[in-house]
């Protein structure tokens, strides 16, 4: 089967998932021990179904979704990162998001990957910022966002999944010079407007 490539690294294809991902898919999320840090407790296979379900959609009316990222080497799905629309204290933004095997863990593949997904935000979308949502217990996750050049913006509770939970916003400029720029101006924000 034919997959749509978005990015390859020195050691990463990344590409959009398809159906036949699902096991690849439940291998990582139906881990509790692997959830547990990003999403509290593990999906079952359903819910793996539904999400699997929302990223093809995804592609298809955004053109971006979260993307399988798959070892070169051996040709393994390990993890998934990509970029899609959330929402932060009513304003749209564009987020990476990233989730991996907990056996690839600390071995730099998730900030590998989120860089990619950074420059395809920045070159192909022609995104002024991108952000990453991130529990404020996930620290290995927000070393990645880190690593990715972002910085800590915001703080927030969320709701998900009957759970309050507390969020850390990070973010990164295209253009850091504007950035610098934009400093010293009390009127910006590194929060976008919704388009009207």
């Amino acid at each position: 089967m034919n997959h749509k490539w978005i990015r390859e690294t020195e050691r990463l294809v990344i590409r959009e998932m398809t159906p036949a991902d699902l096991n690849a898919l439940c291998h990582i999320m139906c881990d509790e021990e692997g959830m547990r840090p990003a999403y509290a407790r593990a999906f079952s296979p359903d819910e793996v179904q539904g999400w699997l379900n929302r990223h093809l959609n995804r592609y298809r009316n955004d053109g971006y979704g979260l993307w399988a990222v798959v070892l070169k080497e051996t040709g393994e799905m390990i993890g998934q990162c990509g970029l899609t629309r959330q929402t932060w204290k009513e304003k749209e933004i564009l987020e990476i998001g990233y989730l991996f095997q907990k056996e690839h863990w600390h071995r730099g593949y998730a900030t590998e990957a989120a860089i990619a997904c950074k420059e395809y935000a920045f070159s192909a979308l022609d995104a002024e910022w991108v952000y990453s949502i991130i529990r404020d217990t996930h620290v290995a996750s927000q070393k990645v966002a880190l690593r990715n050049g972002m910085r800590l913006l915001d703080r927030d509770t969320k709701n998900f999944r009957n759970v309050d939970m507390n969020f850390y916003l990070y973010g990164v400029e295209r253009d850091r010079e504007k950035h610098k720029q934009a400093l010293s101006d009390d009127s910006s924000s590194p929060f976008p407007q919704k388009a009207k």
